[in-house]
């Protein structure tokens, strides 16, 4: 029997208010909002944010007509319908990033402070593909284990994990930092075509955090990712890529695909949603979809 790799789950988490909101991430913030907007299409139809949390990106995506809210804990995907309101605009669902719900129907998606939580990163990434329209847009983010930090760490003896080793190292249990080499040929392998590449959060360091003022920091490193295509030595990595798998000949009603048996004929009732082709049910509640576990 295949066991399925294991999730992080933030169910009932303060993370939003802990990290972001009193955790004096104004800069991370800030610099991860500049390199979303230079690497986001200008405008587009629907775009799938994987690992959504609380939505503090989704604002952020305002050229696009539809968006599609993905995290695997209802609570943190409530505080995002919170904070965004019912807008038919907005869809929320809880899903594995293993066995993603939809269609290939979107022409963007995003993962961002995500795939650092998969244990298994070429199957999170062959799933996202499953969702991609061909020649859609796929803008991920990644923890690079190959930063100057780890580097200086390494060479001083503070640590034994050598960064320039290109397998994974999970440094606290479903946490873990990648060689910018894995990830591009994962990203190949499951036909993406890397366009571009930003550094982020150069000046992750606390105490320069505290001696430079937060504007001249945000300058600094909005200057430095533009190095991203020569080197990535940032503790932070954002890519732009392209799917190009080959074209679909099936038309789709909906945003959704049966994680179980890939059918794409849904009915759906006030509190559930069921497949027409194997009659699973998964549940609707409080206006999120939960793709989970099938209730039959």
């Amino acid at each position: 029997m295949q066991i399925e790799p294991p999730v992080i789950d933030y169910e009932g988490s303060d993370y939003q208010a802990s990290f972001w909101d009193r955790g004096e991430r104004e800069y991370e913030d800030q610099v991860e909002a500049i390199a979303l907007q230079r690497l986001l299409p200008k405008s587009g139809k629907r775009l799938l944010e994987l690992g959504a949390g609380a939505g503090r990106n989704t604002p952020r995506y305002s050229g696009f007509q539809q968006i599609v809210l993905v995290d695997y804990s209802t609570s943190q995907l409530q505080l995002a319908k919170e904070k965004l309101g019912n807008s038919e605009r907005y869809i929320f669902v809880a899903a594995n990033i293993y066995k993603l719900p939809f269609a290939p129907i979107f022409d963007t998606a995003t993962m961002i402070r995500t795939l650092h939580h998969m244990a298994k990163p070429n199957s999170a990434l062959q799933q996202v593909q499953k969702a991609m329209a061909p020649d859609s847009i796929f803008i991920l983010e990644y923890a690079n284990k190959r930063n100057i930090k780890a580097i200086l760490r390494y060479f001083t003896h503070l640590q034994k994990w050598n960064p320039f080793n290109q397998e994974p190292i999970e440094f606290s249990e479903l946490n873990f930092d990648f060689h910018p080499r894995s990830i591009v040929r994962w990203l190949q392998d499951n036909h993406f075509e890397i366009e571009r590449q930003l550094t982020v959060s150069h000046f992750r360091i606390e105490i320069l955090k505290r001696i430079i003022p937060l504007p001249i920091l945000i300058k600094m490193d909005s200057l430095a990712q533009l190095t991203g295509n020569l080197w990535q030595y940032s503790p932070s990595v954002f890519i732009r890529s392209t799917s190009k798998k080959g074209p679909t000949s099936e038309n789709y009603d909906g945003i959704f695909r049966c994680p179980v048996c890939g059918g794409s004929q849904f009915e759906e009732t006030e509190n559930r949603i069921i497949c027409a082709s194997c009659s699973r049910n998964w549940s609707i509640r409080d206006g999120i979809y939960d793709f989970r576990e099938p209730l039959i």
